[in-house]
């Protein structure tokens, strides 16, 4: 700093302004804010909109020479995979499939312009998906949709259940943003520093069981009811051994057959992986094919597998949340904003310390609640980042199982919300102890 300006420095620290390495930058603007007031104001406007709008930093050095042939090869194969698990993730929180779309579509346009991240694959994630599920099947079963036909049999309205959970989970996700944002205005990104390596890697592989058992009853094609709230894993569980003898055949044939090519093909992807230029898109062949047998041996008349039915083509205009919701959603969504940050922010680390770049932990917070908020006056529901269970056990390593433990027993035995609570609080207990002695 020139002579004039290191001694407003050092007079701003005489007034009580606390000046050190890591606020060097504010201390040097205040400095220059008393000697030319205008050009700090604009350059301190500049660093701003630079600091919350990243692709305007990044965007001008982009080298498309080196970058641009791969990022394309590695935007087809994501987008591809983008289809396969926004319905499945959107069946998966009890909802209608185009949900699924319209969440992988919204987030990954917001997250270009807002994340910090160049790897992170953002859109619909299992873990959050399920505590939707378990949101929407407590708080609007389809048993509040039952409706008699011809007076004696009862079936379930999915058009009105899909529509009032549509709006519930809209509601959720906005709710959800609004966290987000404003934990990333308020600098909160450090609170992931409290959600330790075993933690989150114990809550998402106790939450990949719930993701688990929540799917055999598709599996089996039985029906189950709705349980939500502590134990309801082994309920669920219980239930669904009770109805074996009622498994139907063809759906269970039908899903054997399809985990079982998957599980080839991608094994084949990763022994090939080198000499392939983007790995086999298995579960995009896999809708492809199975729809075309289903639509012409009519699998549903025949044999009663379950279809998704008729997805609607192109896109709702946007549509105010239900804010009389906010009440009893509240906790849920400040579990999901959490727990989506948690997931989001240590797998950027991790890509960020590999490949030599920094993310910025609240702009990350902010980039993730934009998506969310605006998101869901689109009929989104909540996202994260998409990763596999194997990259965070391979990716994530720590040193100590205390927390693992507690996390996965707590998180598989009272739910995905409440064990999230449980486990961050013994997380802290083992820090004040540690500290202790």
């Amino acid at each position: 700093a020139s002579g004039p300006i290191l001694l407003q420095w050092m007079e701003l620290g005489s007034h009580g302004t606390h000046c050190s390495p890591s606020n060097v930058s504010e201390c040097l603007c205040s400095a220059r804010l008393r000697l030319c007031p205008h050009r700090c104001s604009a350059s301190a406007a500049k660093s701003l909109l630079f600091r919350f709008l990243p692709v305007l930093r990044w965007l001008p050095r982009y080298p498309f020479k080196d970058w641009l042939l791969g990022d394309i090869t590695s935007g087809f194969s994501v987008g591809i995979m983008h289809l396969p698990q926004g319905l499945a993730y959107a069946l998966l929180a009890g909802l209608p499939p185009v949900t699924g779309l319209y969440s992988s579509f919204y987030p990954v346009f917001l997250y270009f312009f807002f994340g910090t991240s160049r790897h992170n694959s953002v859109g619909p994630f299992a873990v959050i998906s399920v505590m939707i599920g378990s949101l929407t099947d407590s708080l609007l079963p389809s048993e509040n949709f039952l409706e008699s036909i011809n007076g004696s049999n009862m079936t379930v309205n999915e058009e009105r259940r899909d529509a009032a959970r549509v709006e519930l989970v809209a509601t959720i996700t906005v709710l959800t943003g609004i966290f987000q944002v404003a934990l990333g205005l308020l600098q909160f990104g450090f609170v992931v520093t409290y959600l330790s390596d075993p933690l989150v890697r114990g809550y998402t592989t106790a939450a990949s069981v719930h993701v688990l058992v929540s799917q055999l009853k598709n599996v089996f094609g039985v029906s189950l009811g709705e349980h939500s709230g502590p134990l309801s894993l082994f309920v669920t569980v219980i239930e669904i051994c009770r109805k074996l003898p009622e498994t139907n055949v063809g759906t269970l044939v039908t899903a054997v057959i399809a985990m079982v090519v998957i599980y080839i093909v991608k094994e084949l992807n990763h022994k090939f992986a080198a000499k392939l230029p983007m790995p086999i898109p298995i579960e995009l062949i896999t809708i492809i094919i199975s729809t075309g047998i289903s639509y012409g041996v009519n699998l549903n008349a025949k044999f009663g597998v379950s279809v998704v039915g008729n997805i609607p083509s192109g896109l709702k205009p946007p549509v105010v949340p239900n804010v009389s919701y906010f009440g009893q959603v509240v906790g849920n969504a400040f579990a999901i904003a959490v727990v989506g940050y948690a997931i989001c922010i240590s797998l950027g680390k991790i890509f960020a310390l590999k490949h030599g770049y920094k993310v910025d932990s609240n702009q990350e917070l902010i980039a993730l609640g934009f998506c969310n908020f605006l998101g869901g006056f689109f009929q989104c529901f909540a996202i994260s980042c998409s990763m596999s269970r194997s990259l965070v056990q391979e990716s994530t390593g720590g040193n100590s199982q205390t927390v693992w433990i507690v996390t996965f027993v707590a998180t598989l035995t009272l739910n995905l919300d409440i064990g999230l609570g449980a486990s961050v609080a013994f997380g802290l207990l083992t820090v004040i102890f540690r500290t202790q002695l």
